[in-house]
């Protein structure tokens, strides 16, 4: 039941991880096509708050609570993780300096709250050359 638990936390941080970067893809690609919901205050709000948390944990120390959590039961599971899990993990975990992360959150946060400006939401006119 761990491993099972452990999975399920593993596929809800790789959601928030496309959550996070699809969504600003979708901004900008949404900006650039005229899409109106993604200027959405609650849509592009919520994905700021997203970013900035992950960037803030990052700048602190702290380790994500979904990756703390997915190890604790993966521990307690006698199973190794299931063949999507294995792959999720794959997709979802470096081996590189924590700096690197550190910084590539922290620059994307900038940029993602810079998108708020340049496209702004609720409607608002969008900045000249978007």
């Amino acid at each position: 039941m761990d491993a099972l638990l452990a999975d399920v936390v593993l596929v809800v941080h790789f959601a928030f991880v496309l959550v996070v970067v699809g969504g600003f893809a979708l901004i900008l690609a949404g900006a650039a096509l005229g899409w109106r919901w993604v200027r959405n205050r609650a849509f592009r709000y919520t994905h700021l708050a997203a970013i900035v948390f992950v960037a803030a944990e990052a700048v602190v120390g702290m380790a994500c609570p979904l990756t703390v959590w997915e190890y604790v039961l993966r521990r307690a599971a006698p199973d190794g993780p299931s063949f999507v899990a294995h792959w999720v993990s794959r997709l979802l975990y470096y081996d590189l300096p924590g700096w690197v992360f550190t910084t590539g959150y922290v620059v994307f946060a900038s940029a993602v709250a810079v998108t708020l400006w340049l496209i702004p939401p609720g409607g608002d006119r969008p900045r000249e050359g978007l």
